[in-house]
This record gives structure tokens, C-alpha cells and sequence, in this order.
């Protein structure tokens, strides 16, 4: 029997000796590679926290003690550990368990994430509603030096140290968030020399004081010296500024040094920092050797670490997106990309290379990319923010203060819109077109291939004016992409087949989907009218009102929530222009957080497929 399957709980992790711990790291290793490697996931920053989980379950309780994970998405060992081994096997998959923690899974998960910076706000409002109700246990917030990239962090470490709770930061510096880690704050703390050598300084130190016999007062001004001189090689000066006692950097994969010193933070009762020091991808060779490839991975060998493709065919739209941009970007000087720690994800990865002095990776920090972005536009320049639809939600008041109330050229990229995959709900684009388009000044797309995304981007490009095209993740359509890009006519759509009995209009990824529907629907004697609206701010009025006039049923698709999006774009149109007896269905998100699954079925579920949009449209006609 394996080690791990003695392990029920934390409380059975507790009774094991010291001396077993790595054994039990081992195992852990094992079982989350063989998981990933059946069903993808975030192998590299999991395989890194693996000790640093045994230390915290080793001296802490949970579910009593909280520890919130940033990000979560290295909370696998976390998972292994507290009770849910039988169902690891369904990571990530449609009603298994989430990639990240979940209140609803376990009482050991303490706070639901996903997202980057959130842990020490979180942990500052778990110690101060503890301290209300008097209550004795401890708060943790795990998060790594990427996530200190994000301006959250610093609102929660501010208050945080204010308040001086008792509460402990664990800062897992891997020097790695997704990309690699860049920015001033990433520079400092990686002015640690190395470990071992403060670590010897420190010994030797303390070996020499000890050694001299000689007042209070000298004892003292040699333990000052000793800590500006540890300040040169630790940035725990940046955390005691901000009101922390600093311990660390420490051995990350070093049990014995991990618990000794959360055994002595655990006893104080002020605001602690530990510094981990970690590897990420730590005991699976492919991964310490490619930690990006290995942050979020699909399926793999687990004994070569290849990753196995897909059934190839057509390019990705961020691909195409990426290789676009470089075009106008050759062409442009004004052009810039801006990316938050995405290069990779974003498809920048080119750009970067190919116009170095233009590209410009911020870190995990959404809303300075927008003003930043808004500040180039001032500028003269052209700037492209490529970024996940569910990402920017965290700089909305940027996007609407900084680009569109000054009605600034700068134009958003926004890939994974739509449902994106086993990431789940704080992952899914599920809002992107309702949260932008009240706003005014903006344009607002979407392509129905991947060829249409290109001339959405030049076109985006050129109006000079705030822009925004939203694109899926995944494979494009295989449609042959044009050489000489197009600038599109603003507001209007596309007639793709006529019909007598409804309109459909689509919108993006369901341009597709629709035109197959209205294929089967006509072999049933349903003629349908589709459109491929690309455009919901402005919409094409001219054509959307005369099919209204014409055929007085119109059916709108959308990888969107049905609140605020296109299809509501549309009633408000016909609510402006008195157009009464028009009968309209709405086809798109439902008022709730969709599950994590793979695209495909999840289209499914929500009735987004071919299939989905035939039976809707067929129950719907029959019904008029």
C-alpha cells in the first residue's frame, strides 16, 4: 500500500514521523503527474508546493486553521491531502472535481479562487471577522511571487499590516507566474544571493556574537548591523516597511526547515511573512525544464513529459490573432502589444521577438495595462491589449475612465471568449460583451472565423477610437486566411443565407453552429434567414430592422450571458425604433456560473450546439 492511501486526512499526515515526509512527497508527486497526465492541468506549480503543503498540514489544522490559496490552481496536493483521493481522478472534468479550491468540495477549502492577488484581502477579512468573534485560529494566505505582480496584493498587505492581525503570509517565490516573472518588485526579491549563503551569514553572525563579551549596547548596534546587511541580500526590509515580520528566504523543498519555522510563526500572535523559496515543476524533470509548457498543460506521456496534441487541422484564433498583429505591426510603427504575464496564452510570443521595443509584458496587472495602453494612445501610439475576457473584468473602471471616456485608440484583443474548458467558471468569457457595451465610445466584435478575426484586428486598429474584438479559445475553422487584410465597414453585418420563415442572427462562434441548424431546418421546411452580425455596438440597424419588418420573428445566438448582451442589444434596438409584435428568442448563457467541462460539452448542455439550436428553434416556431 502506498503511503498516500494512509492518509485520509490531515490529522493522519500529523501522526507520521518526520523522517516518512518525503516519501510521502513522493507519492504525492505521482499521483498529481499521473492525473495531469490524463487530464491536463496545472502540473508545474502544484509539483512546486508539494513539500511547502505536507509543512502547512503538518503544523496547522484545517479546517479550524484557513489557509486561502492565491490563485488555487497549486492546490493539488492540497486535495490529495484533505480526503478527496478517490475522486482526484476526475480533475478538471464536467462534474468532477475543480482545478481549484472549492468551499463546496471540502470544508478544508477555505476560500473559492481562481483568480490572481486575492488571497491576503481575503485572509485580512478571515483574521479581523475571527478577532469579532473571538475565536483562537490561524489565517493563512499561500501565494506566489507572480501574484505579487497585481496591484490587490499591495491593497491587502497595506491594510493588512495596519491592522498588525494575527495572520501569516507565506510568499512562494519561484520567480515564475505563468511566463516568466518581470517588473522591479520581481528583481527584488530575487536579490536573495542565494539561501545558503544568507542562511551562513546569519549562522555566523549569531556565532560571532555570542562569542564577545561585551555590553547590551554593542550587542545591539552589531544586531542592527547584521540586519541592514541581511537587507542587502533579502527584500524583507519591502515587508517590514508594510508592517510584517519578515522570516526567510527558506528551502521550500527543505521538510525539516519548513516546519521548524512555521512551528515558531505559528506561536506568534502579529502579522508574519515567510519566504519560500521553491521550484517549479520540483521532481518531474520536463516540467523543471519547460515550467510554462507545464503551468497549465493538456493531456501528456507521463514518462517522456509529451504533450499529445490534438487532432490538428486549423490554426488556433490566437495564433492568428498573433501573426495578424505582426503584419499591421510591420506595416505601423504606432502599433504596440501589451500583455499581463500572457505572452504565451495570448499569442504575443512572435510579436515580442520580432518588435521588442514595442512589446511590453506588465505582470499580473490588468488595470495598469489598460491606463498604461491609454497613456501610449495620448502618446501617438496604436496599443493592442490582448487579454482573457474573464482577466479583464478586473480593469473594467479602467477601460471605462482611462480609454472610453477619453475616447482613446487603443484596441482589446480579448481572447477566451465563450466557454473556455476544464478552468470552469473563473475562467469562462462569459461577460465580456454585457460589461462593455453600455460603454460609450467603443466598438465591439466578433468574428465568425478565424479569416474574419484578422480583418477585425486591422480594422479595430484604425478607427482610432477604443475597440474591442472578443475570439474563443481553441481552433479556428480551417477557412483559408486572405493576404490583404480588409477594413471592414463599421456596423454592419454579413447576409449569409436567406430564408422566409425567421432570422437567426449569430454572433461569433455561433455564426457556424446556425448556418448548420438552418441546413438541417430547411430539410424540414423551415426556411431560415442567418446573419452574421459581427458587430454588437454599433449594430447593424438598417438590415436588422427590415428583416424584423419583414418576417417579424428574429432569433439571436451568443456565447454571452443573455443579460446585457447581444441579444438584449437587439430588444432595446427594436424597444427605440416602436417596433411592436416582433416575436424574439434568445439563445446564449443562462443567469448562472457554468460548470468547468470540456467546450464541446458544455455547448451542449447549454444548447449552444447545432443540435441545441435546432431543438430551440423548433420548439420556438411551434409555439407562434
Amino acid at each position: 500500500m502506498s503511503i498516500l492511501e494512509t492518509i485520509h486526512s490531515p490529522e493522519d499526515l500529523k501522526k507520521l514521523p518526520v523522517s516518512r515526509l518525503p516519501e510521502l512527497a513522493a507519492a504525492l508527486r505521482q499521483a498529481i503527474i499521473a492525473t495531469c497526465a490524463a487530464n491536463g492541468g496545472h502540473l508545474a506549480p502544484s509539483l512546486g508546493v508539494v513539500e511547502l503543503t505536507i509543512a502547512l498540514h503538518k503544523v496547522f489544522t484545517t479546517p479550524t486553521d484557513k489557509i486561502i490559496w492565491d490563485v488555487g490552481h497549486q492546490a493539488y496536493a492540497h486535495k490529495l491531502l484533505t480526503g478527496r483521493q478517490d475522486t482526484f481522478g476526475t480533475l478538471r472534468t464536467l462534474n468532477g472535481l475543480s482545478g481549484f479550491p472549492k468551499r463546496h468540495e471540502s470544508p478544508h477549502d477555505a476560500f473559492d479562487t481562481g483568480h490572481s492577488s486575492t488571497s491576503i484581502s481575503a485572509a485580512t477579512g478571515f483574521a479581523v471577522a475571527r478577532d469579532l468573534d473571538g475565536r483562537k485560529n490561524k489565517v493563512l494566505a499561500v501565494i506566489g511571487d507572480g501574484s505579487m505582480t497585481g496591484g490587490l496584493a499591495y491593497e491587502g498587505i497595506n491594510h493588512a499590516g495596519h491592522l498588525n492581525k494575527d495572520m501569516i503570509i507565506i510568499l512562494n517565490d519561484n520567480e515564475m507566474s505563468i511566463a516568466e516573472n518581470v517588473g522591479a518588485l520581481s528583481t527584488f526579491l530575487s536579490r536573495t544571493a542565494s539561501s545558503e549563503f544568507v542562511h551562513r551569514f546569519k549562522r555566523g553572525t549569531e556565532s560571532f556574537l555570542k562569542r564577545l563579551d561585551v555590553g547590551k549596547g554593542v550587542l545591539h548596534v552589531a544586531h542592527k548591523m547584521e540586519e541592514s546587511v541581511k537587507g542587502l541580500f533579502t527584500p524583507g526590509m519591502l515587508f517590514e516597511a508594510f508592517g510584517f515580520e519578515y522570516f526567510g528566504p527558506i528551502d521550500g523543498h527543505d521538510l525539516p526547515a519548513l516546519i521548524e519555522t512555521l512551528e515558531k510563526v505559528k506561536k506568534f500572535d502579529n502579522s508574519v511573512l515567510v519566504h519560500v523559496l521553491t521550484k517549479k515543476g520540483m521532481g518531474y524533470k520536463p516540467a523543471e525544464d519547460l515550467p510554462s509548457l507545464f503551468h497549465g498543460v493538456g493531456p501528456f506521456e507521463p514518462e517522456t513529459g509529451k504533450v499529445l496534441k490534438g487532432k490538428g487541422g486549423a490554426a488556433s484564433y490566437t495564433a492568428v490573432f498573433g501573426a495578424a498583429l505582426c503584419r499591421l505591426a510591420s506595416e505601423d510603427d504606432r502599433i504596440a502589444a501589451i500583455t499581463a504575464a500572457m505572452p504565451d496564452g495570448t499569442g504575443l510570443t512572435r510579436f515580442a521577438q520580432e518588435f521588442p521595443e514595442r512589446f511590453f509584458d506588465v505582470g499580473i496587472a490588468e488595470q495598469h495595462g489598460v491606463t498604461f495602453a491609454a497613456g501610449l494612445a495620448v502618446g501617438g501610439f496604436r496599443p493592442v491589449f490582448a487579454v482573457y475576457s474573464s482577466f479583464l473584468q478586473r480593469a473594467y473602471d479602467q477601460v471605462c475612465h482611462d480609454v472610453c471616456l477619453q475616447n482613446l485608440p487603443v484596441t482589446f484583443a480579448i481572447d477566451r471568449g465563450g466557454v473556455v474548458g476544464s478552468d470552469g467558471p473563473t475562467h469562462h468569457g462569459a461577460f465580456d460583451l454585457s460589461y462593455l457595451r453600455h460603454l460609450p465610445n467603443i466598438t465591439l466584435m466578433a468574428p465568425k472565423d478565424e479569416n474574419e478575426l484578422q480583418h477585425m484586428l486591422a480594422t479595430a486598429i484604425s478607427l482610432g477610437s477604443p475597440a474591442a474584438l472578443r475570439y474563443p479559445r481553441g481552433n479556428g475553422y480551417g477557412v483559408a486566411l486572405d493576404q490583404a487584410l480588409e477594413i471592414l465597414p463599421v456596423g454592419r453585418g454579413e447576409l449569409l443565407r436567406e430564408g422566409s420563415a425567421a432570422t437567426v442572427l449569430a454572433l461569433g462562434t455561433m455564426v457556424h453552429p446556425a448556418l448548420e441548424a438552418a441546413a438541417v431546418l430547411a430539410g424540414e421546411g423551415l426556411s431560415l434567414t442567418v446573419v452574421n452580425a459581427r458587430f454588437v455596438k454599433p449594430l447593424d440597424e438598417e438590415l436588422i430592422m427590415a428583416l424584423a419588418e419583414q418576417q417579424r420573428i428574429l432569433i439571436t445566438i451568443e456565447e454571452n450571458s443573455l443579460q446585457g448582451g447581444f441579444g438584449t442589444a437587439v430588444l432595446e434596438l427594436l424597444e427605440q425604433r416602436g417596433m411592436s409584435g416582433i416575436q424574439v428568442l434568445r439563445l446564449g448563457y443562462p443567469d448562472a456560473y457554468i460548470p468547468q467541462g470540456e467546450q464541446h460539452e458544455l455547448r451542449t448542455m447549454l444548447g449552444l450546439d447545432s443540435a441545441g439550436i435546432i431543438h430551440s428553434i423548433r420548439t420556438f416556431l411551434s409555439r407562434i
